[in-house]
């Protein structure tokens, strides 16, 4: 479980935090629900073949809605958030680390990710994780969040 944010902390700080506990809870829905509708959701290091951008809830959800059959995310033992001067606007750095489900093998990865909400929900999301990383993990390609596996 993440820690409480103080009630000083801006709400999409807030939201993020939230976010993380669904992550860790494996409760997609309940991540998913903090999305807007039109959210769009950006990769720019996503290797050849996999989505850079999903524009819309259903995209988000047919891409995210699975990723506990992939990686088990067991904690996220380094979270910290940085609140731009857009007070919608929050970068966090954020280490998970769990299991690769298909594998057993262990996981680990560093995010960074650019967080934009609007009325209470995320707009935008902009995941700068490194795809040259899973092929370590996963002992093949890199293992598109979504695919039956």
């Amino acid at each position: 479980m993440t820690e409480a944010p103080s009630p000083t902390v801006s709400p999409a700080a807030q939201l993020l935090h939230r976010c993380v506990d669904h992550l860790l809870a494996k409760d997609m829905p309940g991540f998913l629900a903090h999305w807007h509708d039109d959210a769009v959701a950006e990769f720019p290091f996503a290797p050849p073949g996999y989505p850079r951008r999903l524009d819309g809830i259903a995209a988000v959800t047919g891409y995210l809605i699975d990723y506990p059959k992939l990686i088990d995310i067991a904690e996220f033992p380094d979270v910290t958030v940085h609140q731009s001067v857009d007070p919608d606007v929050v970068i966090a750095e954020l280490t998970a680390t769990g299991t690769v489900v298909p594998t057993g093998q262990p996981y680990r990865m560093s995010y960074v990710v650019v967080v934009t909400v609007r009325d209470g929900r995320i707009a935008h999301y902009r995941d700068y994780w490194n795809p040259l990383a899973a092929p370590d993990l996963t002992g093949a390609a890199v293992i598109p969040v979504g695919t039956d596996v």
